[in-house]
Formats: C-alpha cells, structure tokens, sequence
C-alpha cells in the first residue's frame, strides 16, 4: 500500500507568477482554482498572521478539486512567545477561527516556532499537550517546525512521537535539517532552496532525490506533504510541478 502525496507552494496571490505561472491575463480571484488545476497542496501562510473568516475558508475549499490539500501556519501568536506552555487560549482562538470549514480538504498545521526559540522538553510537551486532535468533529493534524540546532534531540523526537506530531523537515541554507519523519503517520517538507537561475528551481539531480525519498515513505503508508516555499520563489510552481510529475501525485 502506499499513502498520498500532496505537493504544492506557499500561498497563491505572488505577482511575479503572473505570466510565469499563471497565464497572462487570468483574473486573480481564479489563481487559486488555477493552482489546484495544477498542483495538489499549497501552504496557507497569511493564517501565522492574522485571524481568517469561516467564509475565506469556504470558499478556498470550493476552489480546488477533491484530492487538494490546505496545510497551514499556525498563529505567530501561539508561536512567538516566551513560554510555549502558556500558548493555550491562543491556539484555542486559532482553531475557533472556522478552518472546519476545509473539511477533508484540511492538511496539517506546521506549529513554526521563532528561530530563538531553543528546546525545553518541559515547555514543548507542555505546548504540545494544548494541541487538539479533533475540532468540531473534525480530526486535525500538527507538525511543529522548530528552527534550532537544540531540537535534533531524541528527546524532542519522543515527545512529538507520543503526541503524534509531525516534525517538519527543512531543506534550508538558512536553518537546520532537522529529520524526525517516523512522529507521525505523515511527512512534512517545506522545500527553501529554489535557484531563479534553474528552470525547475531544483537541479534535476536534486528533484530525484526528492522524489525517491518521497516514493519511499509513501511506500511505509506515510502521507506526505511538500511544498517549496521562500527562496527564489518565482521558481517554486515550476519545482512542484517537476517533483510531481516524478512522484505521480
């Protein structure tokens, strides 16, 4: 048996894809439903900013066609803080938000904490104990994307495999590779290093390599989730679309 793959971007309103992604001329309120003609995830980054309507999510769901998954970034508002174990009523009001709204369209939410931000198990179980299973009737996933060399720690990787929490796998110049991809029944990438100067974003040699590791855990029944976000990020469409056509998803 082998699980789904969902690969994406980061978002989908970036002026430079127009007339490089999407074609010149579509209107903006249709680039999403374009996304989904041609990608299968992306990563919803504006939800890290600030509070979204149960009306916005509806209609992202009926954009995209079954299949399409919406990861997305919890609040800086749980993240960025000084104590994670304090994070409750934050993470609360997250999720009260109307994200049920995604329905099965839902994927997980990436819990990226600030780069400062150094492992404390007390802390980080404490934080992880405030992360809700189920919303509404809905089942939800979390992956926590921790950015300190601290974090590569059996001790990180045991707390967020009893949670049942993904760790995100970084493919960063700027950030630790941090790989802990048996936590959970899933897999998290957020794919940083696209090049302007490469068409793909990715060098092919470097998409292979992807697409076996992703054909691998898909294999061991782990659904996988991969976006490519930041970097040169004229290049990210041009990378999923690559990578997808190599893994099939």
């Amino acid at each position: 048996m082998t699980a789904q793959v969902h690969i994406g971007v980061g978002g989908w309103t970036y002026a430079p894809w127009r007339g490089a992604f999407y074609p010149e001329g579509l209107p903006q309120a249709r680039e999403l439903a374009f996304q989904g003609e041609h990608l299968t995830a992306t990563e919803i980054n504006a939800t890290f900013y600030r509070r979204q309507s149960p009306a916005s999510f509806a209609k992202w769901r009926d954009a995209v066609p079954e299949g399409f998954r919406f990861a997305m970034k919890g609040s800086r508002y749980c993240t960025n803080r000084r104590d994670l174990a304090e994070a409750g009523e934050s993470v609360a009001n997250f999720m009260a938000q109307g994200l049920v709204e995604l329905g099965d369209k839902l994927g997980p939410i990436n819990w990226q904490l600030a780069v400062s931000k150094k492992f404390d198990a007390d802390e980080i179980a404490a934080f992880l104990a405030l992360l809700p299973a189920t919303h509404e009737g809905l089942a939800i996933r979390h992956a926590i994307e921790p950015r300190h060399e601290s974090f590569d720690d059996p001790a990180f990787f045991d707390l967020c495999r009893k949670a049942g929490v993904g760790v995100v796998l970084a493919d960063s110049p700027t950030y630790p590779a941090i790989a802990a991809p048996d936590t959970a029944s899933f897999v998290y990438l957020r794919l940083q290093n696209a090049r302007e100067a490469v068409a793909t974003g990715y060098p092919e040699a470097e998409l292979d390599h992807w697409a076996s590791r992703i054909a691998r855990w898909s294999a061991e029944n782990r659904e996988v989730f991969a976006f490519f976000i930041a970097a040169d990020k004229i290049r990210n469409p041009a990378a999923a679309k690559a990578l997808i056509e190599r893994v099939g998803a």
